[in-house]
């Protein structure tokens, strides 16, 4: 409101010493050029909204001055037409200028912000991807490694001195597996759980725990033996993760694996007996289980993780994909 009234202010004064221009005096002349200094400088840096009523209402003093002096009217339009409304859209289309390249800085500005965040997006998906290889393969692999000194440690044929070395090197499996997990919570995205497909079967996975010392059988019904691929990955990564918490947390203990079909639904349960070494194991604090419960949530499953009994079970229902052309 207040630009408009300058503006106004500023054509009417255009207008007024635009009249009776036959014997015009030098200041008159003078303020001809002040006003357009200040009609550009309006334009430039005072933005007015309706800005071409504000110049229609100011010129109609012109307008009625046509009809009682028309060479006088004339005049005056004309003065406030070169004087005023010209410097004002120089003024004005040079503002726009400026504005338009400052808004072009400020979307490359934006765009190279986009870019950097989808940098650090990418970072951080790999570093999540890192995370979750070396939980599966290391973390199993350093379970299976104190599993196999905690068995060592227990042998009736083994002297004192290698029982202290079975537990030291036991000990020390243990202590490298707490720092990888703690390294992992560093190095994982909240983003969600990769997908990454094992390099073994369950059977294998299963088999391989057998051979390490640890006390692992598994039943799996003939519904399924064979699972899609993206289901297949997700019952194996239940399955080596509770084998894994299993020889952290229970050594020695017995655990059993069940994968059935039922209607259409996968289930996997993995159950684990009490501890039967004195052993102790140290606290979790991992993030395998919720990493778990993002990717079954992801497949559109759900995971239940808790006491059963003296033990701990871990059931993990899984949905058969509907695309697959095979319903239960």
């Amino acid at each position: 409101m207040r630009n408009g009234a300058i503006l106004a202010v500023v054509a009417g004064i255009s207008l007024v010493n635009g009249l009776y221009l036959d014997h015009i005096p030098t200041w008159r002349q003078l303020l001809f050029a002040v006003i357009a200094v200040l009609a550009y400088l309006h334009g430039r840096h005072l933005p007015v909204r309706r800005d071409w009523l504000v110049l229609g209402a100011v010129a109609i003093p012109g307008v009625v001055e046509l009809g009682v002096s028309l060479w006088d009217g004339v005049g005056a339009l004309m003065a406030m037409a070169l004087f005023a409304v010209l410097p004002w859209l120089a003024g004005r289309f040079r503002r726009q200028q400026a504005e338009l390249v400052e808004a072009g800085r400020q979307r490359v500005g934006q765009l190279e912000r986009e870019q950097q965040y989808t940098a650090e997006r990418v970072k951080l998906h790999e570093r999540a991807r890192i995370a979750a290889d070396m939980h599966d393969s290391l973390g199993h692999e350093l379970a299976l490694i104190a599993l196999r000194a905690g068995a060592l440690e227990l042998a009736a044929d083994m002297n004192e001195t290698n029982r202290e070395a079975a537990a030291q090197l036991r000990a020390s499996a243990v202590t490298a597996t707490d720092r990888l997990r703690r390294t992992i919570g560093v190095l994982r995205d909240s983003g969600g759980a990769p997908t990454d497909p094992p390099d073994e079967s369950i059977e294998t996975l299963v088999e391989r725990a057998g051979r390490a010392g640890m006390a692992v059988t598994l039943r799996r019904d003939e519904r399924s033996a064979v699972l899609p691929p993206l289901l297949d990955r997700a019952a194996h990564r239940v399955t080596q993760e509770c084998l894994t918490n299993a020889a952290r947390y229970a050594p020695g203990a017995e655990v059993r694996v069940t994968i059935e079909r039922r209607a259409d639904t996968v289930v996997v349960v993995v159950t684990n007996a009490p501890s039967t070494s004195e052993a102790p194991s140290t606290g979790g604090g991992g993030t395998g289980l919720a990493s778990l419960r993002e990717r079954v949530r992801l497949l559109g499953g759900t995971l239940e993780a808790g006491p059963h009994g003296a033990g701990f079970t871990v059931t993990a229902r899984l949905p058969w994909p509907k695309d697959t052309g095979e319903s239960g």
